[in-house]
């Protein structure tokens, strides 16, 4: 569609940052100084090991610091080595704030790689842009966010549901419950999944939020029962994804008949759960460890050997990984007295490489990532089985659920 109006919006709401600012172009002194010096370039880990969403953050930890181990294993960027500042948020997003802070005006850090929840990503949101450094998202999350200060290698709306709503409601049935945990990322995710149910004649019987870190569901089973949904559309997070099931299964319900249908549930939290209260149950994610590839083969034997043979990898951690990579290549292109967040950002825009899941390119316009969706079945072997695998990349769309505005390299516009 031509753009026949543009109009840059103001209003921190639509925006989406914490800030309100969407993108400034404040430049601070330290800014434009190069931040690499003594054969070293440092950078930030900021996942958390301890609270309700270590479970799958220190996956996250985990595949960043191999990234960063094999790049430096060969040499590193340039001659240089990368140099990890891990810190734990332990999963409270004033805490991810106060870290942040110490990453980018304390360490010195030129990118840090983090976050696993929406709440963490806007808590340290204002610190990039007011600093005018970079933060590399590696989760799948809500969209409607527009900064120049994030890397998103993440899918985002229509990349998990356009394909996964339909084939959802030809399935099982047009009745969907949505239950979700009680902060923006389930509420934007369901927003834009009742717009896809009108479009394709379905319906929601129910939407209910619960507390992050929430563990007795006895009460919203009993509605899964009094209810009798087609589909229970599942955004919640941490270990309330392993209690759900865990309770769900515990019930007698059967997934045959009211599957469970997430945008959260990856193996890692199979892990946690158990392949038996997981089996039956869908997931749509641009990655799954059980993908045929020769990158994705050598990602999953490198993971195993640095971390231990019982572990996973996921739909998080393999962006978590991939985009260590892409900071290399763009760091790659840049003199050391060059290397600083803005040339890294100018530099990494329409980057393209070989990840574990296909090739995968940053949006020069917004800074996200076209990435590969896939819709798979989870298996009592706590492994998934792929049943549709998209025929080529799909372009990300982070205001999807929102017609008419589109982020630019200008910032939000209006079409």
């Amino acid at each position: 569609m031509a753009i026949t109006r543009r109009v840059l919006l103001r209003s921190a709401a639509v925006f989406g940052t914490a800030t309100g600012t969407g993108f400034p172009h404040l430049w601070f002194k330290n800014a434009d100084l190069a931040m690499a010096a003594n054969g070293e370039i440092k950078v930030g880990v900021l996942f958390s090991l301890t609270g309700t969403t270590a479970i799958i953050e220190e996956s996250l930890n985990k595949a960043t610091l191999l990234a960063i181990e094999e790049i430096n294993a060969t040499g590193g960027i340039n001659g240089m080595k990368i140099v990890p500042v891990v810190e734990d948020p332990a999963s409270d997003p004033a805490t991810f704030s106060e870290k942040a802070r110490k990453l980018v005006v304390g360490d010195k850090c030129v990118s840090v790689f983090g976050s696993y929840t929406s709440a963490s990503r806007k808590a340290v949101l204002p610190i990039f842009e007011r600093q005018n450094n970079l933060y590399w998202y590696p989760t799948l999350y809500e969209g409607r966010e527009c900064s120049k200060n994030v890397i998103y290698t993440g899918a985002v709306p229509n990349q998990q549901q356009d394909e996964f709503v339909p084939w959802l409601i030809k399935r099982f049935g047009p009745k969907f419950y949505l239950i979700g945990s009680n902060y923006i990322y389930p509420k934007e995710e369901n927003n834009y999944c009742r717009k896809l149910l009108e479009r394709h004649g379905g319906e929601v019987v129910a939407e209910e939020y619960v507390p992050l870190g929430h563990s007795e569901f006895a009460s919203v089973i009993n509605k899964f029962k009094s209810t009798q949904p087609n589909v229970i559309f599942s955004t919640v997070v941490g270990d309330s994804v392993v209690a759900l099931h865990r309770q769900y299964r515990a019930a007698g319900l059967d997934p045959a008949k009211m599957p469970m249908a997430s945008l959260t549930t990856s193996e890692n939290e199979v892990a946690a759960m158990g392949g038996e209260a997981a089996a039956g149950h869908f997931t749509s994610a641009p990655y799954f460890m059980v993908h045929k590839s020769p990158e994705n083969e050598k990602f999953v034997a490198a993971y195993k050997k640095r971390w231990g043979d019982d572990k996973v990898t996921h739909f998080v951690s393999e962006p978590s990984y991939f985009q260590v990579y892409l900071f290399r290549q763009a760091v790659q292109k840049l003199a050391q007295r060059d290397i600083t967040p803005p040339n890294i950002r100018d530099a990494v825009k329409g980057a393209e490489m070989i990840a574990p899941q296909g090739k995968v390119r940053i949006a020069p316009e917004n800074l996200h990532t076209s990435l590969w969706p896939k819709i798979a079945q989870a298996k009592s072997n706590g492994q998934f089985e792929v049943l549709v695998d998209a025929a080529q990349w799909v372009p990300p769309v982070p205001y999807a659920a929102y017609p008419g505005q589109v982020c630019t390299e200008r910032g939000l516009t209006q079409i």
